[in-house]
């Protein structure tokens, strides 16, 4: 078990079950890959070994990301948003970043797509 810095610690604001989202993203083209959630243990997992370990909801446990997929999820940046409630993971993704083995977890169901709303939302 790995220590999350202390200042770190001190700007994170969780979820009630200590929770952060955590917001994937590809290093070199900003594409959105997947959203994770990461605890403290989770984060120092990451900064300590430079790749992605999240916490799983479904399965209770952490999950280091390709460890048995092969879909490594190497570590470039890690950002902490304005508010502290939301981290930003910059990755250099090998294979599939989605279980369901798209490059992203929002490959499959477009709400919308085109122009977008107008000028008056």
């Amino acid at each position: 078990m790995t220590s999350l810095d202390a200042d770190i610690a001190g700007r994170l604001k969780r979820t009630s079950d200590g929770l952060v989202p955590a917001i994937v993203q590809q290093h070199d083209t900003g594409e959105v890959l997947m959203l994770g959630w990461m605890d403290d243990e989770a984060l120092s997992r990451t900064l300590a070994s430079g790749r992605a370990t999240y916490w799983s909801r479904s399965r209770q446990e952490y999950w280091l990301k390709g460890e048995t997929s092969g879909h490594v999820q190497w570590v470039k940046e890690v950002r902490l948003d304005c508010d502290g409630d939301t981290l930003l993971v910059k990755v250099d993704q090998v294979g599939a970043a989605c279980h369901t083995g798209d490059r992203t977890c929002f490959d499959a169901d477009v709400l919308l797509e085109g122009p977008g709303l107008s000028a008056d939302g």
